[in-house]
Order: C-alpha cells, then sequence, then structure tokens
C-alpha cells in the first residue's frame, strides 16, 4: 500500500503550535486546550497520532512518565540537543527541567566504567522537588 504524505489543516495548525513552544515540555492535553484556544478545533486523537510521528521522525522527544502519568513532549526540530543531557522532574508541580552539568556527565561516565552500565539520558529522569516548589 502506498503511502500518501500530505498536509491539512489539522496537521500544520499541529505542527506550528508545536514549533511555538519552542524547548519547553507539553502534554497532549495541554496541547490540545493551546489548540482550541487559537481556534483550531483538532481531536485529541489526530493530536495524539501527529505526535507520535513527529516523535518517530524526530522533530519531537518523548518522554514516557511512570504509569498514571501523562507523557510530555518537546520540539527539537533539527537540533536534536536534548539527547546529550538528563533531567529532572518536580513531584510537586510536575515541571520537566533540562539538566546541563558537567557532574552528571561525569557520573554517568562513572557509571559505565566502574559498573559498565550506560544511562539513557532520554529515559533517565531524577524526581525531586524543584527551587520553586521548595520555597513555598
Amino acid at each position: 500500500m502506498k503511502q500518501t504524505n500530505y498536509k491539512t489543516k489539522q496537521k500544520t495548525a499541529i505542527l506550528q503550535c508545536v514549533k511555538n513552544m519552542g524547548d519547553k515540555h507539553f502534554t497532549i492535553d495541554a496541547l490540545c486546550e493551546i489548540l482550541i484556544k487559537n481556534g483550531n478545533a483538532v481531536g485529541r486523537t489526530t493530536v495524539y497520532r501527529m505526535l507520535e510521528k513527529l516523535s518517530e521522525d524526530g522533530i519531537l522527544r518523548k518522554f514516557v512518565m511512570p504509569q498514571g502519568e501523562s507523557s510530555c513532549y518537546q520540539y527539537v526540530g533539527d537540533h536534536n540537543h536534548c539527547h546529550e543531557h538528563f533531567h529532572l522532574k518536580c513531584e510537586k508541580c510536575g515541571s520537566l527541567i533540562h539538566m546541563d552539568c558537567d557532574e552528571m556527565n561525569s557520573l554517568a561516565e562513572h557509571i559505565k566504567s566502574h559498573h559498565g552500565f550506560s544511562l539513557n539520558p532520554l529515559k533517565t529522569v531524577i524526581y525531586g522537588v524543584c527551587e520553586g516548589c521548595a520555597e513555598k
């Protein structure tokens, strides 16, 4: 079966909205809310399928969260730099924070050289409480 590669108004709206998010993390529900606010009535299933396709194509990075939490996504476009660092997840507000840290890279190297185990930055998320929530 020949696969047709075409753009629809809905797909264009989703892609533009994702690009406008920059490098912020977002869930399907959050994206659907933004699309509705912008006057783009797109079904949740369509949004889900498009995000999965964009993830497969390397345009989005998908972060799978523990059971019961929604996965979140991040637009990476042509610069897939997000695979080079680890992430922090706030257990209170739910924010996902990039951790560009030489110390963590050193720890990953230590784990690899001393324990024979390679960490996967795409799936390594450290849980705790962000500075903003800790101050509350």
